[in-house]
């Protein structure tokens, strides 16, 4: 189901590292009062970044980075996103955030691996983005160095996300479906731009770009080598027989129609993120995919 994992499958060539609608975009944990702090808590947990960034399995700090993600291309580590000035995000600015975030380029000017989703979060926008910087500035700096990523030539070549850029990369906000209701659009961008799922969801090709037709389709060589299913409302493969109390249930428990519990990194995704979610975002989350149209299963 869902598998928020910040992780995403490497492309060949990668390398490493209007009222209403306005309304919708804006955080569940976003109301009234709220700081920018406080939403941006929020809108971490609903963009997975604790389970990227922290290498539970062997004891690393929150946010400090160093977990490792498997690809056919080799082993990438996540970096370090605490505030420390000297191995973290402390001596970036607000710019620099917006365009490692939604641009896939780091303050020095160097191309970042897709592992990192900015080819998702591209899709946020720049208030939400900074809401989560102020979050994780917020929290207490840790001096951890970042990893050297473990990829064989040509994948280490980062000089080489210039071209799949060209092929696999659209920037830009959000854009809900023609003729949505407020729920699809605010789950719309839950899903496709801060949750990120379609980077876990979909199927790639060979360049390890996104198949944009298979969208939310399911995949049997996702992220650490994982099964991802298909999350589309096809009957036969996907969740077409699950009601959006369903979905809800799933995403805030991990427990499924048959009463059997998700496992791996979807179980670790919604104990860190998406339980978090108010039952509002839950429910625009089920709704946006009760809506999108239904897949069977990929031909092998």
């Amino acid at each position: 189901m869902l598998k928020k994992r910040g992780a995403s499958l490497l492309p060949l060539i990668a390398l490493f590292f209007l009222p209403a609608l306005a309304a919708a975009q804006t955080a569940g944990a976003a109301a009234s009062g709220a700081t920018d702090v406080e939403r941006g808590a929020y809108l971490t947990a609903a963009g997975g970044c604790y389970g990227c960034h922290t290498d539970v399995k062997n004891g690393g700090q929150p946010f400090a980075g160093g977990r490792a993600i498997e690809s056919p291309f080799g082993t990438f580590y996540s970096p370090n996103i605490t505030g420390d000035t000297e191995t973290g995000i402390g001596g970036w600015s607000d710019t620099d955030f917006l365009r490692a975030l939604k641009e896939g380029i780091s303050p020095a000017g160097h191309y970042l691996f897709p592992a990192f989703p900015y080819t998702s979060y591209t899709k946020m926008t720049d208030a939400d983005a900074l809401a989560i910087k102020a979050y994780l500035m917020s929290l207490p700096p840790v001096a951890a160095e970042n990893r050297r990523h473990d990829l064989p030539a040509p994948f280490s070549w980062r000089w080489l996300q210039w071209g799949w850029r060209l092929l696999f990369f659209d920037a830009g906000p959000f854009q809900p479906p023609a003729g949505a209701s407020e729920a699809v659009a605010r789950g719309g961008y839950l899903v496709e731009a801060l949750a990120h799922c379609g980077e876990c969801h979909t199927p790639r090709n060979m360049l390890g770009g996104l198949k944009r037709d298979r969208y939310l389709g399911g995949t049997a060589n996702g992220p650490d080598g994982e099964r991802v299913p298909n999350i589309t409302p096809d009957t036969a493969s996907g969740i077409g027989d699950w009601s959006e109390g369903d979905i809800v249930t799933l995403l805030r428990e991990g427990m499924m129609p048959d009463f059997d519990n998700v496992q791996g990194s979807m179980a670790e995704a919604i104990e860190h993120g998406l339980s978090k979610l108010t039952d509002a975002d839950l429910e625009a989350i089920a709704a946006y995919l009760k809506s999108i149209p239904p897949l069977g299963s990929e031909k092998q």
